[in-house]
C-alpha cells in the first residue's frame, strides 16, 4: 500500500510551479524557476527561438559587443537567453520586488557576470538612462498586455538605441501598422513579425528619417 505523504507544515515555502528553459548558448537546456505571480508569463520556447534567430541575423552573430535592456524582465526568459548567447551585457528591469529577487537568484545560479538586475519602474528608468546617455543594441518590451504600457514606453525607447539598434515587442494584439499609424507607433518599422497563438511579436527599428 502506498504511503501517504505528510502534509507540509503551515508556512512551508512553495516550490516554484513553473520553470523556463534556456534554449541556446552556454546555458542551453538550463531550467530556471519562475515566480508564480499574476501576469507573469514567460515568452514561449518557440517564439524565443524565432526571435533570437532574427536578432542573431541582425547582429551579424556579433554577440560579444551587443548590449541588451530588458525593461519588463518578469521571468527573465528573454534576458537570460541573450546572456547565454554571449551578450556583452544584459540589464534586466522589474518593478516587482519578488520578481527582481528571483531574477537575482537565477543570475547567481548561472554565475552570469554579464547580467545586471535593477528593481525599478520602467517608465522612470528609461528617462533616466536616456539622460545619462546610455544606449543599447536591443531593447526587449514584453509588458503586461492589459495595461497599455507598450504605447507609453515605445516612443521613449528611440533615445536609448544605438545606431542600427532594435526593439523586440510582444503584445496580445496586432500592432496597427495598416493605414494611418497612431502617434506612438509613428517613426517605427517592423522588420520582422510573426504570431503564435494569441501572441503577436515584432522586431522594430526606427525609421531613418525619425531616428
Amino acid at each position: 500500500m502506498q504511503k501517504k505523504s505528510s502534509p507540509k507544515p503551515h508556512g512551508a515555502p512553495r516550490l516554484a510551479p513553473r520553470q523556463v528553459r534556456i534554449i541556446g548558448g552556454m546555458w542551453k537546456r538550463a531550467l530556471l524557476p519562475v515566480l508564480d505571480a499574476e501576469g507573469l508569463r514567460p515568452t514561449p520556447d518557440r517564439v524565443r527561438e524565432t526571435v533570437f534567430n532574427w536578432i542573431n541575423h541582425q547582429l551579424g552573430s556579433d554577440w560579444d559587443n551587443a548590449t541588451f535592456l530588458d525593461l519588463f524582465a518578469g521571468s527573465g526568459a528573454l534576458g537570460f537567453e541573450a546572456a547565454s548567447r554571449g551578450a556583452a551585457s544584459v540589464t534586466m528591469v522589474d518593478s516587482h520586488g519578488p520578481a527582481a529577487r528571483q531574477l537575482e537568484a537565477n543570475r547567481d545560479k548561472l554565475k552570469a557576470g554579464n547580467v545586471t538586475v535593477l528593481r525599478a519602474d520602467a517608465m522612470t528608468l528609461v528617462r533616466d538612462l536616456a539622460t545619462r546617455g546610455q544606449r543599447f543594441d536591443v531593447i526587449f518590451l514584453d509588458p503586461p498586455y492589459q495595461l497599455g504600457l507598450l504605447t507609453q514606453i515605445l516612443p521613449l525607447c528611440r533615445a536609448l538605441l544605438k545606431d542600427d539598434g532594435m526593439v523586440y515587442a510582444e503584445t496580445g494584439e496586432a500592432l496597427p501598422f495598416e493605414g494611418e499609424a497612431p502617434d506612438w507607433l509613428v517613426g517605427w518599422d517592423a522588420i520582422r513579425e510573426d504570431k503564435a497563438g494569441m501572441v503577436y511579436y515584432y522586431l522594430l527599428e526606427p525609421q531613418a528619417s525619425a531616428a
